[in-house]
């Protein structure tokens, strides 16, 4: 059991001033200023700073030195590593290869055991897309009704996340069977659009089809061409926008897209429609440089900074190309207010309770109440992580938190 005391709880639509959370076997069990039961365990003094539910990252390659793709040693250093920037719960993801390397790599990371960050399942992205971005072309083959069957089977027990371009060839037809998982409460789990050049009516069938999200919207979701000389068309994009039964995920790094596209989302999808990804590639939370990792070598000017190649790759991608991000999930909160200028509330929003509901989780976490999984993190008045817990269990306290943590029991 544990109390930690004296927190402002940022809860789905207010901040909660210096109150206590009770937690007992990972689970909230009271919020509030008087009439908890006495805690026999850690009693941890909060000192006023916020109290937020984990963050969630729906789109997550890499950071540190580790890359999910690098196998599932790299994949564990990860789930060690990400609670040092308030993520409870992520989906690696991985991107697409040839089918049989793709399917052992995927089955060896369902295969392995972890601690820390939580798997919430495998984001696939590829090989079910129209344009490359800095993914690998010769990957994007093999789209068939087999191929999907055997990308569930390799990261079963976990649920399998497709990314889909409703602009491949017999969309309509294969992101039915993405969308369907009989292990998940609902039967179904989410489909991700992405590296799509969509018309406005294909899109409108991928969503009819069953693609439910857009993720790194507007990044690899190129303008249709003018037809008509001072007629703006309309395309993907613009599709997602006017449909209120999809949400959309932004890298919110200040380059890959103008704070202004999100703020015209929250518009059209309201305040639970639009989430905060990384896009993380190796070297995120490094300092400045270059590293190797999805695209091969790639540099950061700045902390924070997106992934630019170095060199091209294959011909079909220039030097200074995306390839993700340098972005960690507590730095996409703090960007938030400052580029876009929702307040903490959302922003907190935007990375705990909305992808939690993309993921269909939003009974079991991603918000501070009574009932939910103790995933929880301490920010500082700057909004720097202090201490995250997943599952009531701390996995993460910065060495100058300064949080005083006593032991006690009950009835003293």
């Amino acid at each position: 059991m544990m109390r930690i005391t004296n927190v402002d709880v940022v809860r789905i639509d207010r901040i909660e001033r210096a109150v206590d959370v009770v937690v007992d076997g990972g689970i909230i069990r009271s919020i509030g200023r008087d009439g908890h039961p006495a805690a026999d365990g850690a009693v941890i003094d909060g000192a006023g700073k916020f109290l937020v539910p984990g963050f969630i990252d729906l789109h997550f390659h890499g950071a540190g030195r580790f890359q999910v793709d690098a196998g599932p040693a790299e994949l564990a250093e990860l789930c060690r590593l990400l609670p040092r920037y308030g993520v409870t719960g992520f989906l690696p993801t991985v991107i697409p290869r040839p089918p049989e390397p793709h399917r052992a790599l995927l089955a060896s990371l369902a295969g392995g055991a972890y601690e820390g960050a939580r798997i919430l399942g495998f984001f696939l992205e590829g090989p079910f897309l129209k344009l490359t971005g800095a993914l690998p072309a010769d990957a994007l083959a093999g789209l068939s009704p087999r191929r999907i069957e055997e990308l569930k089977a390799a990261v079963d027990p976990y649920p399998a996340v497709f990314a889909a371009a409703p602009d491949v060839e017999s969309a309509s037809e294969l992101i039915p069977l993405m969308a369907a998982n009989e292990r998940t409460r609902t039967g179904r789990v989410p489909v991700f659009m992405t590296h799509t050049a969509a018309s406005v009516e294909q899109t409108r069938a991928g969503i009819e089809a069953g693609i439910t999200h857009a993720t790194h919207f507007y990044d690899v979701f190129p303008s249709p061409p003018e037809t008509d000389p001072g007629v703006r068309p309309c395309g993907a994009v613009e599709a997602v926008l006017a449909d209120p039964r999809l949400t959309v995920d932004f890298i919110l790094d200040g380059e890959h897209v103008d704070p202004v596209a999100v703020r015209m989302a929250l518009c059209a999808k309201g305040a639970g429609g639009v989430c905060l990804v990384t896009d993380a590639n190796v070297g995120a939370g490094l300092p400045p440089g270059v590293y190797r990792g999805v695209g091969g070598e790639v540099e950061f000017a700045y902390e924070g900074a997106p992934a630019r190649m170095t060199a091209g790759t294959a011909g079909t991608q220039a030097r200074g190309c995306l390839a993700g991000s340098g972005l960690t999930m507590d730095r996409a909160v703090r960007n938030a207010p400052a580029m876009v200028g929702v307040d903490l509330v959302q922003a907190v929003r935007m990375a705990g309770a909305n992808p939690a509901s993309v993921l269909g989780l939003e009974a079991e976490t991603g918000t501070i109440d009574v009932g939910k999984r103790a995933d929880l993190v301490l920010l500082d008045a700057e909004l720097g992580v202090l201490r995250t817990w997943v599952n009531g269990v701390a996995v993460y306290e910065r060495e100058s938190a300064g949080v005083a943590v006593r032991l006690r029991r009950a009835g003293r």
